[in-house]
């Protein structure tokens, strides 16, 4: 959720092809991208009123998938309603949205941590087809560390620190992720555990980048300028991985020859050995409101990891195809749950945040 995905640092070999022009395009939108990501990433602020819109401002800051942002918050009487937005699925990765709904549950996890530092007390029911409710009433402000960690959180898709945390550290993880009974998380860190999910993840790889369809839509998500981030504030833009930022029509001729199985595979591998640990969210069952609770889960766990100065990002191929799925769940003994969510974690370096969609484009039904 991904559940955003690495998939651009092939087009490291394309800097010297983009030469000047990239260097051009940089200059030109550069500035105003940062300019536009500062404001976007800002932490939770009481100052803003109505509180309500700067809690969907929050929540939009959420992981998602592909950063698609498939979410919509209805204004109602005492809070907000969680909806899917169906125009914005990724049907060939997510056939069943299940990304969607584990998705929304970051963002309620969002809002949720969120509520306090705005002066707020925030609780949330959701229902068996996974329709959730944000019930908020007036609360002492405070600010958490996890509401302060909510503008700080990146999904860092870039080689980490291997090292093995620090035993505190790993505390604190599973600490975030065992807070909710009806989601398991498993901490992965073992060299032996560590080596066997990685094969898992790159068999996961290679599958979905044999698949035309996948690498299509992928492709459909990726924004390779500046400008194209900037005039549609969604999707994977080329510079929020430290790859090159190109003309559109540059970066999609190159992308076809960029992006391939044995770079891709050469790039993940080396992401996998750089990582730290792997934190794996199952929930105990197979419907929306266990993914989405699944989803609140991993972004307790996000937050968390960004209190401490550790990097996150999500290598989910081996929950999203589904033989692979299988053997993931077998292999990791879970009963027959699904595993749902698959999270990478160590420290490293902090990499240029991605832009979100502003208030106005998800707050439906007028203004809260």
């Amino acid at each position: 959720m991904a559940l955003r995905r690495s998939v651009l640092g092939g087009l490291a070999g394309a800097a010297a092809l983009g030469g000047g022009i990239a260097w051009w395009v940089g200059r030109r939108d550069g500035a105003a991208y940062d300019a536009a990501a500062a404001q976007t990433w800002r932490p939770p602020d009481p100052a803003e009123q109505p509180a309500l819109r700067e809690l969907v401002r929050c929540a939009t800051l959420a992981p998602n998938s592909h950063n698609t942002q498939p979410w919509r918050f209805l204004a109602v009487p005492g809070g907000l309603r969680l909806l899917p937005d169906p125009a914005r699925r990724t049907p060939v990765v997510d056939p069943d949205d299940h990304h969607v709904f584990a998705t929304l549950g970051c963002a309620a996890e969002t809002m949720l941590q969120a509520a306090p530092a705005l002066g707020l007390h925030a609780g949330i029911d959701v229902g068996a087809a996974g329709e959730a409710m944000l019930r908020v009433t007036p609360g002492a402000q405070r600010r958490p560390p996890m509401a302060e960690a909510i503008a700080r959180r990146r999904s860092t898709r870039a080689p980490l620190d291997p090292a093995p945390l620090a035993a505190e550290e790993r505390a604190a993880l599973v600490a975030a992720g065992g807070s909710d009974p009806s989601v398991g998380m498993l901490l992965l860190d073992a060299p032996a555990q560590r080596a066997g999910l990685a094969e898992l993840i790159l068999a996961g790889n290679s599958t979905q980048l044999r698949d035309a369809a996948f690498v299509a839509e992928l492709a459909s998500w990726i924004r390779f300028s500046a400008g194209a981030a900037l005039a549609r504030r969604d999707g994977l833009f080329a510079g929020a991985s430290g790859n090159p930022v190109l003309p559109e029509p540059i970066g999609r001729a190159i992308f076809p020859h960029v992006f391939t199985l044995a770079a891709e595979t050469d790039r993940m591998a080396r992401q996998l050995a750089g990582s730290a640990g792997f934190a794996v969210f199952a929930a105990e069952r197979d419907d929306p409101a266990h993914w989405l609770a699944a989803g609140r889960a991993a972004q307790r766990v996000c937050l968390a990891a960004t209190v401490m100065g550790l990097r996150t990002s999500w290598v989910n191929q081996p929950v999203e195809v589904p033989a692979l799925r299988q053997v993931l769940g077998g292999w990791l003994g879970l009963g027959g749950r699904r595993p749902n969510l698959v999270l990478r974690f160590g420290h490293g370096p902090v990499l240029p945040a991605s832009l979100r969609r502003p208030v106005e484009d998800v707050l439906v039904e007028g203004q809260a």
